[in-house]
């Protein structure tokens, strides 16, 4: 890479689902290394993936980001110098590419069916053989696929991976890895409505946006090679490539939602501050030094080198973040935590949507308090609580119940109330329950108590991150019953 290139980063998360806090852990990196080096810190979206994009993740990603302290340079929102930054307003520049890689002999069209796949597919599994495309179209003389791809014949656009040696990924904190071409997929590209697939998109965008250094998880590592011949194909200057170590959960297998909370705005609703979350991310994957763990992200900023980045699995220890919080908190001065309390839960907002709930529940104020501690609370206890399961319904299947509501409540972003009661009253009616008993394990689970304000503006009121966190808590204890 040129000693003179500008240092540009970036970040491109897809708008599928909930703020990850994987993003913010790769972001900090971007951000980190942006501003010790004086360079440029974008963020791209990635929403090729049509059916599962949409508008509110991305307003939620932006927001979350923002949230944890991390802004860009150019974005979507703010614009800047090579945009658009959506993928799904750069189709046709996706195609362009495509075709010229097809022209350099570098891609092919493919014209095989879904049925011939699905048959080659199943019988490599047959035959203990991993899956993987035989290459038959690239077989296809170039006029004769040119002939059929004018002729308007369904089709998707293949990289052409050379069937002999090794591709070669210079990575700045592994070193070389070599990857035999041999195992490498002649990755679709381009498919047959036109819209790019990762691959292409993220090669095609890294370039025009002259990313100088891409910055990514571990679990990407494996896709590199396919990168590397793409950059190849075009005849363009790789970037510098560097593949973080992954975030694991105590057991070691990768973080994920169903064994801790993954959302960024989970741990804004529970009270962790920025700095904190910042500060926490930044040990994951980097070392200040001698045994210092308390830090400024602008103190990073200014020590940083990748020399100091371990490749171990770092573990997210929430006992940990809740320690560095604490003492993020002890550094405040009163004044202070009262505005951070007030920015959380304790301003007049908040309090406002929850005086409704509780107003015809309490007779003297010293109630209030009392009535709304699971309002306030992250994880709950239920060692107190009443019985989770119905008494006609055994551990298990309360479990299961309790899993197929957290589904609806996953796919409910707005949690609207009437939204909610069809929805699981639906569910109650397909799986043989009463709604009232399915309707009280929900209360019990999301409040420790039989008694509460309305079931839906309940769970409103607690927040979405909080609510899927309980329920996937009484789901785990009722399953060790």
């Amino acid at each position: 890479m040129s000693e003179k290139r500008e240092v540009r980063v970036r970040v491109a998360p897809s708008p599928t689902g909930d703020p990850h806090v994987g993003t913010a852990y790769v972001a900090l990196f971007d951000y980190v290394f942006a501003r010790h080096c004086g360079g440029k810190f974008v963020l791209r979206i990635e929403d090729t993936d049509r059916a599962r994009s949409t508008p509110e993740s991305e307003e939620a990603i932006l927001r979350a980001l923002r949230w944890v302290g991390l802004e860009w340079d150019e974005g979507p929102d703010v614009g800047g110098p090579y945009g658009p930054y959506r993928q799904s307003e750069r189709a046709e520049i996706y195609r362009e590419h495509a075709f010229e890689l097809v022209r350099r002999g570098h891609a092919y069209p493919c014209f095989c069916t879904p049925e011939r796949l699905a048959e080659l597919r199943a019988a490599q599994i047959k035959a203990k053989e991993d899956p993987s495309y035989d290459s038959l179209c690239r077989r296809l003389p170039p006029e004769e696929a040119e002939r059929r791809a004018q002729a308007g014949e369904c089709h998707v656009v293949r990289l052409n991976v050379p069937d002999e040696g090794e591709t070669v990924v210079h990575d700045r904190l592994r070193g070389d890895v070599a990857f035999r071409n041999a195992l490498i997929d002649d990755q679709i590209l381009l498919k047959s409505d036109g819209f790019p697939t990762y691959h292409l998109a993220n090669v095609v965008d890294d370039h025009l946006m002259r990313i100088s250094h891409v910055i990514r998880a571990e679990e990407w590592l494996s896709s590199t090679p396919k990168h590397v011949l793409l950059y190849q194909g075009f005849g363009w200057e790789l970037p510098e490539w560097l593949h973080l170590p992954l975030l694991r959960n105590p057991d070691g297998s990768k973080i994920s939602k169903r064994k801790q909370p993954v959302s960024i705005d989970y741990y804004r609703d529970i009270g962790i501050l920025p700095e904190a979350l910042r500060n926490f991310l930044a040990l994951m994957g980097w070392s200040f030094g001698g045994d210092r763990e308390k830090f400024s992200t602008e103190e990073m900023i200014e020590a940083f080198s990748w020399d100091r980045v371990t490749l171990g699995a770092p573990v997210f220890d929430m006992e940990k973040l809740a320690w560095l919080n604490g003492a993020y908190i002890r550094d405040l001065s009163p004044a202070e935590l009262l505005a951070r309390l007030r920015e959380w839960r304790l301003g007049d907002d908040f309090l406002l949507r929850l005086i409704p709930l509780v107003r015809e529940r309490i007779r003297r104020l010293d109630e209030f308090v009392p009535a709304t501690t699971f309002f306030f609370a992250g994880d709950l206890d239920y060692a107190e609580a009443p019985p989770l399961a119905p008494k006609n319904q055994t551990p298990a299947e309360a479990a299961k119940m309790l899993t197929a509501a957290l589904e609806i409540l996953d796919a409910e972003r707005d949690m609207d109330a009437d939204a909610l009661d069809a929805r699981l009253r639906t569910l109650a009616d397909e799986k043989g329950w009463k709604a009232r008993e399915l309707f009280m394990m929900l209360r019990i689970a999301i409040t420790g108590r039989t008694v509460s304000p309305p079931l839906f503006e309940t769970l409103r009121a607690v927040g979405r991150e909080i609510t899927r966190r309980r329920l996937r808590q009484a789901a785990a204890l009722l399953k060790g019953s």
